[in-house]
């Protein structure tokens, strides 16, 4: 059953990563002006959070089965909707119905996985659920790019809103029996927990802090290295291959025994780890020209990646409890969204080259797991 919710989450970010190659042209074909092709694919995260935040909410209030269900079908609708756009401010329109109903889904996916898991084996099962995110992020780019040479966008998006579809009506059957289960334990006492108390819980600061600069830095690198790659005199391919070499790395550490690290080191301590070394990994890649050298980076890269994710959500499990999980998993998401939409604009806003992108992201990722360690007793 736990795999069945991993294959959920394996392509609810299999949607979003499916997005990245195809969206701009898509956007640019339909004659959209530089400000809203930006716009275009800026909105799906805008409107995820949103989704997030709801997502959270509700599964607190009706369980994560109803919630799954809802936004499983509603991204299938979605993403057909494509098939009907004919200008760019459709296109705009879409992308904003689009990111807000699949931010449903992950919340509710996760609170769902987490509520299943023996406490003392969390941290080894937030590392296969981060396995199958770097799985998606290195099939769907691939997959969408090819796809789409070949067809074309919409015809990408059309394949994933059947994939959807098809485990909309799947999810009724494996997971209607977990729904009655929680319902039923759900009446047995619930917390009423707000939004301000969430936000006084240390450990739960330190997840939403975790999951914005991890995604920040995630926003930097998909702005920042195509250019310094361009710039080298590669194409877009090795873009591409860089960036699957982080993925590739982050499944390594998910899936293999040192994820056990996750269950008896501190999630504070992997976490400052992390960090720091997505930090130093960041530093050194603004300074080389070497191609080689740079996959050893994007190499060093991922194993911080792979440090931080089960951490972060480690300390999401260990300071929540299941009748607000929900809640506090929207609100993770939520920063995971805004942390790539910031990650991306301040950047352009500050018109750095990509060596002073990397610069600017190292110092602050290396300042956060400094500040991580000297807090980790609070």
């Amino acid at each position: 059953m736990r795999l069945f919710v991993y294959t959920i989450i394996f392509f609810s970010f299999f949607d979003l990563f499916t997005q990245l190659p195809i969206m701009s042209p898509f956007a640019i074909s339909l004659g959209a002006t530089p400000f809203l092709t930006g716009l275009v694919v800026g909105m799906y995260s805008l409107s995820n959070t949103f989704g997030n935040i709801i997502s959270g909410f509700l599964t607190d209030k009706k369980g994560p089965f109803y919630i799954l269900i809802f936004g499983l079908f509603a991204t299938s609708i979605s993403l057909f909707l494509y098939q009907f756009v004919m200008e760019p401010m459709g296109l705009l329109l879409v992308r904003f119905i689009h990111g807000l109903v699949a931010g449903f889904i992950v919340p509710a996916a996760f609170t769902y996985s987490a509520n299943q898991t023996a406490s003392e084996k969390r941290g080894k099962g937030v590392a296969l659920s981060g396995a199958f995110v770097g799985l998606a992020a290195i099939v769907g780019p691939a997959m969408s790019g090819i796809l789409a040479s070949k067809q074309s966008e919409v015809f990408v998006l059309g394949i994933t809103g059947s994939i959807m579809l098809i485990l909309s009506v799947l999810s009724i059957f494996f997971l209607r029996s977990v729904s009655i289960v929680k319902h039923i334990e759900g009446n047995k006492g619930t917390t009423s927990v707000t939004i301000i108390d969430l936000f006084r819980k240390n450990g739960l600061v330190k997840a939403f802090s975790g999951a914005f600069f991890l995604m920040f830095s995630q926003g930097v690198l998909a702005y920042m290295l195509p250019l310094k790659v361009l710039d080298l005199g590669f194409d877009s391919k090795t873009s591409g291959l860089l960036l699957s070499t982080f993925g590739f790395v982050a499944i390594l550490i998910f899936v293999l025994p040192i994820n056990r690290i996750f269950d008896r080191v501190k999630p504070i301590k992997t976490l400052a780890f992390g960090m720091g070394l997505m930090g130093v990994s960041m530093l050194l890649l603004g300074q080389m020209e070497n191609l080689q050298w740079m996959y050893i980076c994007m190499g060093s890269y991922g194993i911080g990646f792979a440090f931080i994710f089960p951490s972060i959500n480690s300390l999401l499990i260990d300071t929540t409890e299941p009748t607000y999980r929900g809640k506090a998993y929207g609100y993770f998401y939520a920063f995971f969204s805004i942390g790539v939409v910031v990650g991306s604009s301040i950047t352009g806003l500050l018109a750095l080259t990509a060596k002073g992108g990397f610069f600017f992201t190292g110092v602050i990722l290396i300042l956060i797991s400094v500040s991580s360690l000297a807090n980790s007793n609070k």
